[in-house]
């Protein structure tokens, strides 16, 4: 074994959130994963980073980036369901570029094209499906501005569960419809933006659509699950990420 297969085997044993909050160590983590590339209908490139389990996958789990793109800490998040068996691909809707602050984060969201992400979102969709490596089961999760483009992906290709982490989930009873499996979402109380007042409009559309769900609200503000953000709420972020752990055991498989 090399040096660097050593040293990235030893990352392993190291709990995420220290990952997730030292930016060298999530780079060596992200540098781990693999690059993959695809093509939209016009020929344009769209990339993701793949992680894969030792041995065959438990099922796939597809990522979507905060609003600050796909950087180094939503890498290392994918490694870490690597390490928890699963085949995970953290996909990149802005293109390659990241933000480093607020304002380049809102201009790249802002930048979006919702057919294009939805059409990027359903090519990875296909691509874990067909790969043999990934299981049969797949769900999406995503943070912020990929909370609510996971529920959009599920919705577009509809898959085994969704997970959102406090994103926009303001959708009418007939959209979700198109939901195959469970939805599980994050909250915080103290969140300005993805607050009671939408996500009590999202409950009541999902029971008016007879689906399933589990909302968890936490005592912290939007985006307390990133320990890179003054806002980080350690307790919190440790709880959802067992719920998060425990929800996937539960609908991909053990």
């Amino acid at each position: 074994m090399s040096d660097r297969r050593r040293f990235l085997k030893g990352l392993t044993s190291i709990p995420l959130a220290t990952v997730l909050a030292n930016p060298r160590l999530a780079a060596a983590v992200s540098a781990g994963l693999q690059e993959v590339e695809a093509k939209l209908a016009d020929g344009r490139s769209v990339k993701a980073a793949l992680a894969l389990p030792q041995g065959q996958a438990q099922g796939s789990i597809l990522l979507v980036h905060e609003w600050w793109g796909l950087n180094n800490q939503i890498k290392s998040v994918a490694s870490e369901f690597a390490n928890q068996g699963y085949a995970a691909l953290a996909v990149d809707l802005y293109q390659g570029k990241v933000a480093d602050t607020r304002d380049g984060a809102r201009n790249l969201m802002q930048s979006v094209d919702p057919e294009v992400a939805t059409e990027t979102l359903n090519i990875w969709v296909k691509r874990l499906r067909e790969d043999a490596r990934a299981g049969a089961k797949l769900a999406t999760i995503g943070w912020c501005f990929g909370g609510g483009w996971s529920l959009n992906a599920s919705l577009a290709a509809p898959v085994d569960a969704t997970i959102v982490y406090y994103g926009r989930v303001n959708k009418m009873a007939e959209e979700l419809s198109a939901l195959k499996g469970p939805v599980l979402g994050h909250f915080a109380t103290q969140d300005k933006w993805i607050n009671k007042q939408m996500v009590s409009g999202f409950e009541s559309a999902m029971d008016a659509a007879g689906k399933s769900y589990s909302t968890y609200w936490y005592d912290a503000q939007h985006a307390f699950a990133n320990p890179t953000s003054a806002r980080y709420d350690a307790e919190d972020a440790a709880l959802a990420w067992q719920r998060t752990l425990d929800f996937l055991k539960q609908h991909l498989g053990s």
